[in-house]
């Protein structure tokens, strides 16, 4: 697969002349650039899968890690709040990932239309996870982003091939839970619909009861599920969601932090300070004099 891999490095390099995310032709299809290690980033990870074509990157969802590089291949099934961090990068060689968004109804028509895939159901599995690449996903891979070349073919060729490359990972073993949040009114699915609710409106105090009514679920099924995908539990998953906005909104809008932290949901600027420091590891002033000293990129990453 070497030469698929070289390939699949020259045309991201080709495309992505700047560090940061550059858009293409295609909607859903991003790619990623850095020519050198990173910190720590604090980001939400959408329904996709990332192939590294070039350098290696790790991804911490709550107290887990997870490794990849052009061996392997990463996919989020839901939205998840995750810290990554590239760890291997050189502006001779510089990190390049392809990150293509997956959408549910896509995956659910693909399970209608090829029953074959289907797999017995059981508990929620995690929505982030790892995989080995192999040749024919990289093989797909490579034809979409060779579509970049001539822009008269994306609308007739490069669904088929988005649809193959999908095809391809649902034939995972791992992907379960791509299938399960696919499936109405499978247990994923309804942990899905309290995700999407605490990102829309993570400034609300929500109570588990009204999660759990969401979601057609016990308090204690609920949080039980709920941790099988995410590694937290939903109270923490929240929190997540409030502290990454809060410090957006720190950098880009010069708000003050008792404002910021008001405007997120917190009713204790001092609960506020304390959790931020917990997350970024300094207090909010602190955090952003260094970061625009430093590392301004954290904050578009």
């Amino acid at each position: 697969m070497d030469h698929l891999v070289a390939e699949l490095a020259m045309r991201a390099r080709r495309l992505a002349l700047n560090e940061g995310m550059t858009p293409t032709a295609l909607e859903c299809l991003q790619l990623f650039r850095s020519d050198q290690p990173t910190e720590i980033t604090h980001s939400i990870y959408e329904p996709s899968v990332c192939i590294i074509a070039q350098g290696q990157k790790q991804a911490r969802l709550g107290d887990e890690t997870y490794v990849y590089n052009p061996s392997h291949y990463l996919v989020a099934a839901v939205d998840l709040p995750v810290r990554g961090q590239v760890i291997e990068a050189t502006p001779e060689h510089p990190y390049l990932c392809i990150r293509l968004g997956l959408k549910p109804q896509k995956i659910s028509e693909m399970f209608i239309e090829n029953r074959q895939l289907l797999r017995p159901e059981k508990t929620p599995a995690r929505g982030l996870f790892v995989s080995q690449a192999n040749y024919q996903l990289l093989d797909a891979v490579l034809r979409l982003m060779r579509l970049l070349d001539t822009p008269e073919d994306l609308p007739i060729l490069a669904p088929m091939v988005e649809r193959e490359i999908l095809y391809r990972l649902l034939q995972d073993e791992q992907a379960i839970t791509l299938q399960q949040t696919a499936q109405t009114d499978s247990h994923a699915q309804q942990i899905a619909r309290v995700i999407t609710a605490l990102k829309r409106d993570f400034h609300k105090n929500w109570r588990i009861e009204d999660l759990a009514q969401m979601a057609c679920m016990s308090n204690s099924a609920l949080h039980a599920h709920f941790k099988s995908i995410t590694n937290m539990t939903p109270l923490q998953f929240q929190k997540q969601l409030r502290l990454q906005e809060a410090r957006r909104l720190l950098f880009s809008e010069n708000l003050d932090a008792a404002t910021a932290s008001h405007r997120v949901g917190y009713e204790s600027p001092s609960q506020f300070n304390r959790e931020y420091h917990r997350l970024f590891g300094l207090p909010p002033v602190r955090d952003l004099a260094r970061i625009r000293n430093t590392a301004p990129e954290l904050l578009n990453a």
